[in-house]
């Protein structure tokens, strides 16, 4: 396929990049910052005349595209002030969406986010592990708008029952290169409780879009992206019993199992996470 990845320099935008060109892809990468080459082109995503040119052509570059992988925006809460998250990320991702349905590409894959399950957990998950079958629990101007996206992308998939958008709730991602800290989380359970204790390899992120691309179903769907472990030593249950003592535990799980079910996404979209930092540290639990 003839695809544009935006934020395709960010952390999980290289591994998609490259994955997806590994896959046998054509791919373009948008961004605002890049390396001047033939895959690269630099974009402002909130001006929604540069969008939606770039997306039905670029002289030299390319003449459309047959899907798109959106991934740019400001990429966690509190980096900006409030006003200017919401303003970057539901702005660039309502004109990616709407020159997407201009140009005719009936197939979106983009980041939603782990954090709207109700990161950082002050109010307990109503049951663990958490899935996508509870409402939205947006806790920041962050999350509340990866929220609004997949509402927004609801409806443009009632209008035009021929497109496909997939959400994919991304868990904090991880190269090799961040692995030796893990052990350090073992110290403090704490430490990671905010996201029970997820997390997702770069290169498994990359999976995750080339089965969406390949597998997702016309209409709208999320799905829940994570390692198949946790980012822990000690059981899964164990921390889930002295972290959330009041939380009911609704399956039997592995011993280091992860807590965001990644379930739906394995049974639908055939994704099947292949890294885990156990592989890049002696002595892992």
């Amino acid at each position: 396929m003839r695809l544009a990845v935006t934020g395709a320099s960010g952390k999980l935008g290289r591994s998609v990049v490259t994955g997806l060109t590994e896959a046998g892809h054509d791919v373009l990468a948008l961004d605002q910052y890049g390396e001047r080459t033939p895959g690269f082109l630099k974009i402002d995503l909130t001006d929604y005349g540069h969008v939606a040119d770039a997306l039905q052509g670029v002289d030299d570059r390319h003449s459309g595209f047959d899907a798109v992988v959106h991934l740019a925006a400001i990429p966690a809460p509190g980096l900006q002030p409030d006003a200017a998250t919401f303003h970057n990320n539901m702005l660039s991702t309502y004109n990616v969406f709407q020159a997407c349905r201009r140009a005719g590409i009936k197939r979106i894959v983009y980041a939603s986010s782990e954090t709207v399950l109700g990161l950082p957990f002050d109010e307990d998950p109503p049951y663990i592990p958490v899935d996508e079958n509870y409402d939205a629990r947006p806790e920041s101007t962050y999350s509340l708008v990866k929220h609004l996206e997949e509402q927004m992308a609801i409806q443009l998939t009632r209008w035009d029952q021929t497109l496909s958008i997939t959400a994919l709730r991304f868990s904090n991602v991880m190269d090799p290169d961040d692995y030796e800290a893990f052990p350090s989380f073992d110290d403090d359970p704490m430490k990671r409780k905010w996201n029970l204790w997820g997390y997702i390899d770069g290169r498994d992120g990359a999976q995750s879009v080339l089965r969406a691309l390949e597998n997702a179903a016309p209409g709208f769907d999320r799905f829940i992206i994570a390692a198949a472990d946790t980012v822990m030593s000690r059981s899964s249950a164990s921390l889930a019993a002295e972290v959330f003592p009041g939380v009911e535990l609704v399956k039997d799980v592995g011993e280091h199992e992860t807590l965001l079910s990644i379930d739906k996404a394995r049974e639908i979209l055939g994704f099947d996470p292949q890294h885990s930092w156990r592989d890049h540290v002696n002595d892992a639990g």
